[in-house]
């Protein structure tokens, strides 16, 4: 069975490419469980011009543009989304491949414009839906702190980087391209109750089917055994520079927490101290009232390192506005780490309330420093949870199950699909 995925990252192609080993997300663990099962063929968007490549038993296929510097540079200033005229580049690659299934990671990106021009099935999976990110962009903060472009003495990165505000207007028309794919869709992969809702508002009544997602390698072999509470409560969040990924919650917790004399450090994965969302969550909440001395910013980490601050912490939060199923939340609950995660998007299909950890509505401060108060006065029940969310993360993300189930599916829509068009 041969499969071609069109994909926004370069999965394992990533090490190739860059001639060394450094980690990688979910796509890259599934490309190595299932490329000795199938023959896999991955094409991504790359910035430099490259031939196709073999690397380990995965065939890769580069898209570049001959200009790719002067279109990224027109693509940031001028706010552009990818032309259509990329489809010529997808269908070359289709007939060079001849893929029995074409399988694309995102609804958001432009592959899915091939569907119509191409006789193979094609399924798609929902990674996040722009259209629901897009309603709940501006869930925390007003859009007037929105609008500041970062700033940078390099007038050609000052140029390209974008406000958030630019990043709201992008995604209104990456929105329209969406609903367009969408509604071509026959096949679609999803993980949550809420990407399955959403598919059946959104396509022409697609087939729906379940496929979980494995996780980073090093996320199955740590545990977390910080049993102990201390003086200082140590609590971790691993978000990015984005506007509806409820920093502003963070903040707003921590500053109810300092209110309530409990003494803690909360670490930030995923952020620096200049990026953007901080600045403007600082500026939201006024200096008085940013939590400082509290915030401890580990911006970006390898996932070794990672997996080694989550250990270290007494409770990990997501704070997320909205979210599909959010791997930084599937990977504390497989480390066995107690979790509080907002109630939003696909997290109530990942997490139980009061079974694998504590929930709370997005956008509360309140509630979840509650949350996190019934944490620290029931530390051994929070134990517990952790416990068993982990056991619930070992059997989500088992890698054999995924890897067979992924598979199976890619079987019942190739044979489905031809007894449509018989």
């Amino acid at each position: 069975m041969k499969i071609l995925w069109f994909s926004n990252t370069p999965a394992n192609a990533e090490k190739y490419l860059n001639n060394k080993t450094i980690g990688g997300g979910w796509l890259q663990s599934l490309d190595m469980a299932i490329q000795n099962k199938v023959d896999l063929h991955v094409a991504f968007y790359y910035p430099k011009k490259s031939e196709s490549f073999k690397f380990n038993n995965t065939t890769y296929h580069p898209i570049a543009h001959k200009n790719w510097k002067l279109k990224a540079i027109k693509q940031s200033i001028f706010n552009l989304i990818e032309s259509e005229q990329d489809i010529s580049i997808f269908l070359k690659i289709i007939d060079d491949v001849k893929p029995d299934l074409i399988h694309i990671h995102g609804t958001e990106n432009p592959f899915a414009a091939i569907i119509p021009k191409v006789n193979m099935p094609v399924v798609v999976s929902i990674q996040g839906n722009i259209t629901v990110y897009r309603h709940k962009f501006f869930s925390g903060i007003e859009s007037k702190f929105s609008k500041e472009k970062p700033f940078s003495v390099n007038l050609l990165r000052y140029l390209l980087k974008k406000s958030f505000f630019q990043s709201y207007l992008l995604m209104k028309k990456m929105e329209k391209r969406e609903l367009t794919n969408l509604l071509n869709t026959k096949y679609i992969l999803g993980r949550t109750d809420w990407d399955r809702r959403i598919a059946k508002t959104m396509t022409n009544n697609a087939m729906y089917f379940h496929s979980d997602e494995m996780l980073r390698d090093v996320f199955y072999e740590k545990k977390w055994t910080n049993s102990k509470l201390t003086d200082k409560l140590l609590i971790h969040s691993t978000t990015g520079n984005n506007f509806y990924k409820g920093f502003e919650t963070i903040c707003q917790v921590a500053q109810i927490l300092k209110n309530k004399n409990i003494s803690f450090k909360w670490q930030i994965a995923g952020l620096t101290r200049n990026d953007s969302i901080v600045k403007a969550v600082e500026l939201k909440l006024g200096f008085e009232n940013f939590p400082e001395n509290e915030l401890i910013f580990l911006g970006k980490l390898e996932e070794k390192q990672l997996a080694e601050k989550l250990c270290e912490a007494n409770l990990f939060i997501m704070a997320s506005h909205i979210e599909n199923s959010p791997n930084n939340l599937c990977e504390a609950m497989i480390l066995g780490i107690p979790c509080i995660a907002t109630f939003s998007g696909g997290t109530p299909s990942l997490l139980v309330d009061k079974e694998h950890g504590l929930l709370v509505q997005d956008g509360d401060p309140w509630s979840m420093a509650g949350a996190i108060m019934e944490i620290i006065e029931n530390y051994q029940i929070a134990i517990n949870l952790g416990t068993n969310a982990r056991q619930k993360a070992l059997e989500r993300h088992d890698k054999l199950s995924i890897e067979n189930d992924l598979i199976s599916t890619y079987h019942e829509i190739i044979n489905h699909h031809n007894l449509k068009t018989f």
